[in-house]
């Protein structure tokens, strides 16, 4: 059967296929959907982790007693999977394991460009790397095959473009496996420096078989035109080369980026007059390439910085931009912005006016940092805000503890924010840490965390509670405040600055967008009592605009949170009917 199918869903479906039995992932865009889909199948058991790490232990824990498993992230959630990552290279596994990650060149929803591709290299785990829907699927289904085969985990690499785009692919049947019998083995499983010692040579002579693999396994491929010009690719960058080449040039497709198909390079690269090298990011391949004594280009040519496209291809190679693949010209600009009724946005306006450093997270309250609340001064990776405060505190001391606040989600608090709140209550710097509670993980698409009391199913689950959690860390002060009201809000934040001691403020208010959360009518503007002060304007809500000096809102995007009435000293915004 053929469907059209996102490159996250076609990876859903691969698990499926391949016999699967369960899928722990954290949510980071662009890999989120591959879970959401997966939880579709009632023969795949899916969860939200805590984070990454937790994930990839769960999926290891499965392989280890036999089942098929699989985990997910984005590329910098693979930092925080990486510890564990590197150890499992050494044990291998039981049943076949896949590691999904994605990363997203021109960073639309992310903090760093870095490539995933390191990784494979440097935990020697083959990565596999497909450029299609239709290969998101059959990919998936032969990692399992390579991991069972070589006793290894296996990376699959997607990137923005590859898994939120749609193909076709052609469906099959799901093949279930026979559990594999867990058995004890110490020396493979228990790395203590004498065992892993013994398995360093057995990822080491692994690696060369796979590289011997890559070579007939048929995810590399070459596909003969004009041989004037000869293309090595990978991933995106195939589509866009055969779009902008075609039949003119003669292209090497790399589907297995790790190891790297050494003979398979040399014998394309002799059946050509110029040999370039096609690749987002950092030149993984190109290296490898003039490493083999290849006279190859790539770098010089393209950009590490950023996405590439069919024309800047083209152009960067020589030859006259296609008419049709041009981008659209004077297009305004439209930056993401918190939604109307953002439960952040009165917190942030208060931080602002109390004029407190702020040392920001990871999620759609990193948008505090914009115009016109200008909010957050740091902002670093998952969890850092708590970290950063505590020795930013310890350098300053006096000078900054009454003015300098952390700010971090639920869903980021329980990843990566406990551990920093257990180093300011074990070394006691005077900080003060707000958790943003809107009741979900909202950036990513309103994934249940371990905060809300829910499953990835919507199902009841085990709920934390946020205000005993710090208690139990060792926080002594723990309030929590509505911030659509400002002066509680206010009244909160002046309060805990102002206290010698570690404290805790739960910012609490669903976010305006979850389905069960109702809203008030729409408010109104008095225009005869609008002053044009645009005091309403200085929380940023993209329901309020400003027009013939009077203040205006969009009844289709105003959620009646009322935060702006109480910015108006002359009482001109009011409740609708």
């Amino acid at each position: 059967m053929k469907e059209l199918m996102l490159g996250n869903k076609a990876i859903a479906r691969g698990l499926y296929e391949a016999g699967v039995c369960l899928a722990s992932s954290y949510p980071g865009t662009p890999s989120t959907e591959t879970t959401e889909e997966a939880v579709k199948y009632s023969e795949i058991y899916c969860e939200w982790a805590p984070n990454e790490k937790v994930a990839l232990e769960v999926a290891f824990g499965a392989s280890l007693a036999g089942k098929r498993s699989y985990c997910a992230m984005k590329h910098v959630g693979l930092n925080v999977a990486a510890d564990p990552m590197f150890t499992i290279s050494y044990t291998g596994v039981n049943a076949g394991m896949v590691i999904n990650v994605a990363d997203d060149p021109g960073m639309h929803s992310s903090q760093n460009e870095q490539d995933s591709r390191h990784y494979a290299i440097a935990a020697k785990i083959p990565m596999l790397e497909p450029s299609d829907s239709a290969e998101a699927l059959s990919f998936t289904k032969k990692a399992y095959e390579i991991s069972e085969e070589y006793d290894t985990p296996v990376l699959l690499k997607m990137c923005t473009r590859v898994a939120h785009s749609q193909s076709i692919v052609e469906t099959g049947e799901r093949m279930t496996p026979p559990a594999r019998p867990y058995k004890k083995d110490a020396g493979k499983y228990v790395m203590a420096p004498a065992n892993a010692r013994r398995r360093h040579p057995f990822v080491e002579e692994r690696t060369a078989r796979l590289a011997e693999f890559a070579e007939t396994s048929g995810l590399n491929r070459v596909e003969m035109g004009g041989t004037k010009l000869g293309i090595i690719t990978d991933s995106t960058c195939y589509q866009y080369a055969k779009e902008a080449f075609g039949q003119d040039a003669s292209i090497l497709k790399i589907g297995m980026c790790y190891p790297l198909p050494e003979k398979m390079i040399r014998d394309f690269a002799s059946k050509v007059d110029r040999l370039v090298v096609i690749e987002e990011l950092d030149p993984i391949i190109e290296g490898f390439c003039k490493s083999l004594g290849l006279a190859v280009e790539g770098k010089s040519l393209f950009t590490a910085v950023g996405e590439y496209s069919q024309n800047m291809l083209r152009e960067r190679l020589g030859r006259a931009a296609q008419e049709g693949c041009r981008p659209i010209e004077g297009l305004p600009v439209r930056p993401p912005v918190m939604c109307a009724g953002c439960p952040h946005r009165g917190l942030f306006y208060t931080l602002g006016k109390n004029k407190c450093t702020v040392m920001g997270d990871i999620g759609c309250y990193t948008l505090g940092a914009s115009a016109p609340l200008n909010a957050i001064d740091a902002v670093e990776c998952m969890g850092a805000s708590v970290s950063s405060i505590h020795g930013f505190n310890k350098a300053c001391g006096a000078e900054s503890e009454g003015r300098t606040v952390a700010v971090i989600g639920d869903s980021t608090f329980v990843h990566s924010g406990m551990t920093g709140l257990a180093n300011i209550a074990y070394n006691q710097s005077n900080s003060t840490v707000i958790i943003l509670d809107n009741s979900i993980t909202g950036m990513t698409g309103h994934q249940q965390n371990p905060t809300t009391g829910y499953n990835i199913k919507g199902d009841p689950a085990g709920k934390i509670d946020l205000e005993a959690l710090c208690h139990a860390m060792g926080i002594r002060r723990v309030r929590v405040c509505d911030p659509y009201d400002l002066e509680a809000t206010d009244r909160a934040v002046k309060e805990e600055l102002a206290v010698a001691e570690p404290s805790v403020i739960i910012s609490r208010r669903p976010c305006a967008l979850l389905k069960y959360v109702k809203h008030s009518a729409p408010l109104k503007v008095n225009a005869d009592k609008c002053r044009g002060c645009k005091s309403c304007m200085k929380i940023g809500c993209p329901a309020l605009s400003f027009r013939d000096k009077k203040a205006v809102i969009d009844p289709t995007q105003c959620v009646g949170c009322g935060v702006c009435s109480q910015l108006c000293r002359f009482e001109a915004l009011a409740g609708g009917v």
